[in-house]
């Protein structure tokens, strides 16, 4: 590890964050809503039931097209805004880069704001802009499990260890011991991780790892809220985890 990695490791401190209320804060705040924007309009509108109407579920490309838009997609939106807010897109990543002392509370919380408000006007834009209200077959892209194959408490764990996952990929792409930190292959190991577990989990969970994924297209659309602990609360737990099991197995 270089000498300027390792002293930005161990200078790394919890912090209220005060010192980050300023102009680079709204922008970064901005950059998440607009990620987050993108992921809801493009990642989940790529699951709409005209894209899959002629796709059987147990067909293997229904889930390859939905697991391809959603890796790709978001590894994109994080080369976009990378530069700006860390390219965050999702609370988890947020709760978990908080722990990990990389953001502070104060640039977490506005981070975490943004998201939902972009997440909201993403699923929005994609009810309005897809015409959805007046379709009459079933809306695809909610985040909702069969009761009759998996129970819930099978569904959290799976979103949760869906998420440890993807916080997983994220640590090591930026763990400074690595010096991974400045390289353009982050936000590729991110998208290919988050492929990954949708083709892992869409069959059992629809795949959320992400509150804001996992909560406002079902709100918009009205289908199966009472599931929606499993996808707001399974991904935070997955990222709680995941932070002391990388620094103490894998940050070297």
């Amino acid at each position: 590890m270089g000498k300027e990695e390792a002293q930005e490791a161990n200078k790394r401190r919890w912090s209220l964050g005060m010192e980050d209320v300023n102009l680079d804060l709204v922008k970064a705040g901005a950059a998440e809503l607009l990620g987050t924007f993108m992921l809801i309009l493009f990642c989940v509108g790529s699951a709409n039931s005209r894209t899959l109407n002629s796709l059987s579920e147990d067909a293997p490309n229904y889930f390859i097209s939905i697991s391809l838009a959603f890796g790709l997609g978001i590894g994109t939106i994080v080369h976009i805004i990378g530069p700006v807010s860390g390219g965050n897109v999702n609370p988890a990543v947020s709760v978990a880069l908080l722990l990990d002392a990389r953001i502070s509370l104060i640039r977490a919380l506005v981070y975490i704001v943004c998201q939902f408000i972009g997440g909201f006007a993403g699923a929005g834009a994609l009810y309005g802009l897809g015409n959805h209200q007046n379709i009459s077959v079933a809306i695809s892209g909610a985040n909702a499990y069969d009761p009759a194959s998996i129970n819930g408490a099978q569904a959290f764990f799976l979103e949760a260890f869906g998420t440890l996952f993807l916080i997983l990929t994220i640590l090591a792409s930026i763990n400074e011991r690595r010096e991974q930190t400045k390289t353009y292959l982050t936000p590729l190991a991110i998208g290919i991780s988050i492929l990954i577990m949708h083709i892992f989990l869409i069959p059992y969970t629809n795949c959320g790892i992400n509150p804001v994924r996992g909560t406002v297209w079902n709100v918009v659309t009205g289908i199966k809220t009472d599931q929606f602990w499993v996808y707001l609360f399974g991904p935070i737990v997955g990222a709680i985890v995941a932070v002391p099991m990388f620094n103490f197995v894998f940050s070297g």
